[in-house]
């Protein structure tokens, strides 16, 4: 026995004092047998539950499990043979008296109570003190006991319907009143359902104060509903017809606008929700969802019932949708963004992607797949242990801020794609529980198979060769795509659709014709209530089997993780990326339908792979999370250019580096995959990930605008080689194009970690110009070119200079200028201060010249630096001119030249800034400047070279402070003079 107490009131539910763990075979609880399937257990309350003195308990729950270390009910335990709970799989509860006089039947003990016509119901009562007691039926006095403590009888039922036993005990006057009813059986009548209803709930657009509800339950004999307009009784007036397979009923007399919560109960036994209903109401979870996430939730009617219960509403405002114009991206052009609502942003609401929606656009994305959003069990998951398929599920917010945010998601010109769970469903679904055989749907279960086909089932697999899953899965797909306007379906385990029995992996990987029967059907059906929406398969299968479904129409997931991880990387096994392409694919591909991706919610993160495994030499390390970063821009600068639709993982684009097994503690554990991650909008004000995003914003305009990227004159080079090129010709070839629409483009990238001298190959002679690098321009006399690429190095190039993208986008192009300040003396010495504008440079020359000379080299410097002070041969009255250069392996840019004339005594000239200090260097947040003795202007830049701070100071030491990190220039100018400081924030 697994219990506790319930210390809130006589009808609340939730446990304290809970004694064990569930599945924990050493926990307390052991029950002992009376034989014939009888178990005892006997407890002191106080002592069992450790109940504090002056604690009232109002209520002990239990559940009830087979011995030893099995995990639980409804599809959470794979070992649990048997267990025991309410009629409706909740828990077990008992009424504790609250002392002083009272009574209470003490049979019957298990209800509902149906009872034919004849048959006897034992009754019996109790009371604490001698009393008058009396049982009643249906107001007709059948017992009687003068000053006893116990009453019982043994009735013959000749009632019809619903029948009340009543209790009355009377004690001087103080008399207590217990009730229980009972129903008798009544045959269920045979009635044709009325034309135009479907299975689920029926509005009369005429007459909000109707519904017609509708059960498909085959094997079934009788069923009732009992909700809020009926006060939950089992009613007779509330039996439900039968017309075949299913049971239907016309409720009346409903308020307009008014949530009435309902469950059916089934065959006299089982409590269920409505299958097809579009809210339920979750008694363990809906006490978790914010106000603000989900406004005005209807409360859940405890005390009343337990379990699921489904919600109608009749007088609907249906919502005003704003676009209705909405063209769907070509699948070719399909750029997919895959997230996950609880894990976008928090509190992990609809809304919160609307919000987002911008950042998205922003991003080149053309579409949304959604990770499961219908009820599942719980409130925080991944989704794919779905119980109800109708209803989206309220942790994430109602059902009009979903639409809310497809339609503003159209606005914006983005798909919405719905990841459907169709493999598989929660044992809280009606139609698992509904035929149930102790730990496993039963074996007449219309909908679900004993035991799943295939190994990679993880709940109650769907037999997909029977009728009723198949009308169950046609309903579903065209609710979503009528009611919520989905753009398609990405379908999870797609290669579970089948009935082929295989425990073998290889085996069930194999081609399977029954299965691609399976797939073609739903499709169709689907394309039949809308012929563009998109049927996106995890299938993960061989060619020969993709293939066939992808020349029908469909799309597979195609995942190509570990060939851009290897590049990633730096380590050319098992590097080549030719399948992202799906002509490089086994046999003849109609269709370009494989969505290749790196990453997706199953995958590790590559970035996490960086940061762990990264190869290194002693020049360079992809470890490092600059380098790595970088590395994320080349193998998406790839991905993205291939022709084809392709999918990025959400964050993927800024570079996230917590682990797919991160726990919420902190901890990298398997058990953690599909915990809550940590949500770190801060890395989009990061400059390094930011630019992760923008590479990725620029690489999808140019595949949004330039035609080459959708060409079939298209070539892959590199294999398992780290130096890799794709190619793009338009179509028709045209060596002289005149728009950038028809630029012929390469690309060519060095994933190794060291430099090579690679041999580029161009599609014609001629000018091409460097995209990243804002056109510089290259003019190739033959076919092929040798480039020396940097580690990690990414170019592309085009026959017709394109829209320059941001600067610096990469790491290996051309560096921005420095912002020479005006020179000044300073003893013997001419001090130069610039600002560093460039966060790619790796390091700085100095040129100067004398009036009448050449300009020539002084010296050089580091990256970051931002001053330098010149006491190399100087004269006197002599004109000088400097200027800074900064340099990076690809090229180099110049600041503007300033002169400065030294003067007559350059000598004995003194900086009046001579003793100027700064301290603490390194610094927190603040800094002292001290020994100040004029006016001056202070400003502080960052390593990017932003400029933080502007300050102007009188005369004396004073406070600048910062909460930017890292290593700052700071630059003091007072009175005509300069001087410039390193500083460290940490």
């Amino acid at each position: 026995m697994h219990s506790g107490i319930v210390t809130s009131s006589v009808t609340g539910t939730t446990w304290s004092n809970v004694v064990g763990q569930w599945g924990n075979p050493a926990s307390p609880g052991q029950m002992t047998s009376l034989g014939n399937n009888r178990w005892q257990i006997t407890i002191i309350p106080r002592t069992y539950y450790s109940i504090p003195v002056g604690v009232s308990v109002f209520r002990l729950g239990m559940v009830f499990r087979e011995g030893g270390p099995c995990g639980g009910f409804g599809g959470v335990a794979t070992d649990c043979k048997k267990g025991g709970t309410s009629t409706n799989a909740g828990d077990i509860f008992i009424n504790v008296s609250q002392g002083g006089f009272d009574a209470a039947f003490t049979q019957p003990t298990q209800f509902p109570i149906f009872k034919n016509t004849g048959e006897s119901v034992s009754i019996a009562a109790s009371a604490t003190s001698a009393a008058n007691l009396s049982i009643k039926v249906n107001g007709v006095e059948i017992a009687a006991q003068f000053n006893a403590t116990t009453i019982s009888t043994n009735h013959i039922v000749a009632e019809t319907g619903l029948v009340v036993v009543t209790l009355l005990a009377d004690l001087g006057g103080t008399i207590k009143e217990k009730t229980f009813s009972y129903i008798v059986r009544a045959s269920t009548v045979n009635s044709p359902r009325p034309s135009g209803k479907v299975d689920g709930i029926n509005y009369d657009s005429n007459d909000p104060t109707k519904a017609v509800l509708s059960f498909l339950a085959p094997l079934k004999s009788t069923i009732y509903v009992v909700g809020d307009f009926n006060n939950w009784q089992i009613d007779p007036a509330y039996q439900l017809k039968k017309d075949g397979d299913r049971f239907w009923i016309e409720l009346n007399s409903l308020v307009s606008g008014t949530e009435y919560a309902y469950q059916y109960l089934v065959d006299e036994s089982i409590y269920t929700a409505d299958p097809f209903c579009d809210k339920i109401l979750d008694p363990n979870n809906d006490s978790f969802i914010l106000p603000a996430t989900y406004p005005n939730l209807k409360p859940y009617p405890t005390g009343k019932t337990t379990g699921i219960v489904s919600v109608l509403q009749t007088g609907q405002v249906p919502y005003a949708w704003q676009t209705t114009n909405f063209v769907r991206p070509a699948k070719t052009d399909l750029v997919i963004y895959e997230l996950l609502v609880r894990d976008f942003d928090a509190p992990g609401s609809y809304q919160n992607v609307i919000d987002r929606l911008d950042y998205l656009k922003g991003l080149g994305i053309n579409a949304i797949e959604l990770m499961p959003i219908t009820e599942f069990s719980g409130n925080n998951s991944w989704g794919y242990n779905p119980n109800f398929y109708l209803a989206p599920d309220k942790a994430y917010g109602t059902k009009n801020k979903l639409k809310e945010l497809i339609d503003k998601a159209h606005q914006k010109g983005l798909a919405v794609i719905l990841d459907m769970v169709l493999n598989q469903a929660d044992y809280e679904f009606p139609y698992v529980k509904m035929y149930w055989d102790g730990t496993k749907p039963a074996a007449n279960s219309p909908w679900f198979n004993q035991v799943a086909t295939h190994p990679f089932s993880v709940f109650f697999d769907f037999n997909h060769e029977a009728q009723v899953p198949k009308d169950l899965l046609d309903k579903v797909n065209a609710y979503w795509l009528t009611e919520y306007k989905i753009d398609g379906y990405r379908f999870d385990l797609s290669k579970g659709f089948t009935q082929r029995v295989s425990a073998d992996v290889n085996a069930w990987n194999q081609y399977d014709q029954s299965r691609v029967n399976i797939l073609n059907r739903m499709a169709n059906a689907i394309w039949s209530i809308d012929p563009s929406a998109y049927v996106m398969l995890e299938h993960l299968g061989i060619d020969d089997e993709e293939r066939v479904l992808v020349n029908n129409g469909m799309m597979v997931w195609g995942i190509m993780q570990n060939a851009y991880k290897q590049n990633s990387l730096g380590f050319g096994s098992d590097s080549d990326i030719n399948r992202t392409y799906f002509k490089n694919r086994s046999g003849t591909w109609n269709q370009n339908g494989v969505i290749a991706y790196m990453e997706s919610h199953d995958e590790e993160r590559i970035m996490v792979y960086n940061t762990q495994f990264g190869n290194s030499n002693s020049q360079y390390n992809v470890k490092s999370l600059s380098t790595g970063l970088e590395r994320m821009k080349s193998t998406h600068a790839f991905l993205l250019s291939i022709p084809g639709p392709k999918m990025i993982w959400q964050f993927g684009e800024l570079g996230y580096d917590f682990s797919i097994n991160r726990c919420e503690n902190g901890t990298n554990e398997p058990g953690c995959r599909t915990s809550p991650k940590p949500i770190r909008w801060d890395y989009f004000s990061d400059p390094s990930r930011k630019k992760v995003y923008q590479m990725i914003s620029a690489m999808l305009s140019l595949r949004a605008t330039v035609s080459s990227f959708k060409s079939l004159d298209f070539t892959m080079q590199g294999g398992n080689s780290l130096t890799k090129q794709l190619t793009f010709k338009n179509q028709p070839f045209n060596s002289s194009p005149a728009t950038a629409e028809q630029a012929n483009v390469v690309i060519a990238g060095n994933f190794d970690v060291a430099p090579t001298t690679a041999t580029i190959n161009f599609p014609h002679t001629g000018d091409w110009f460097h995209f990243f690098s804002g056109g510089d321009k290259t003019t190739i006399n033959t076919l092929s070119l040798q480039l020396t690429l940097q580690p990690g190095e990414v170019r592309v190039y085009s026959d017709v200079k394109l829209t320059k993208p941001i600067d610096e986008l990469v790491a290996y192009t051309k560096p921005i200028a420095p912002e020479l300040q005006p020179a000044t003396e300073a003893g013997q010495a001419i001090e130069l201060v610039w600002k560093d504008n460039s966060a790619i440079e790796t390091g700085y020359t100095i040129f100067r010249k004398r009036e009448g000379e050449a300009f020539v080299q002084l010296a050089t410097l580091p990256f970051n630096s931002a001053a330098y002070v010149d006491n190399t041969s100087l004269l006197p009255n002599v004109k000088y001119e400097y200027y800074v250069q900064a340099n990076n392996p690809y090229s180099n840019s110049l600041s503007a030249t300033i002169g400065i004339t030294t003067s007559n005594f350059v000598t004995g000239i003194e900086n009046p800034l001579r003793n100027v200090s700064l301290f603490p260097n390194p610094s927190r947040e603040s800094i002292v400047i001290t020994n100040i003795d004029t006016d001056c202007n202070v400003s502080m830049f960052d390593a990017m070279g932003r400029q933080q701070v502007i300050e102007r100071q009188n005369v004396g030491a004073f406070i600048l402070k910062t909460t930017s990190k890292g290593l700052h220039t700071v630059v003091l100018k007072c009175a005509g003079a300069y001087k410039s400081f390193k500083l460290v924030v940490n």
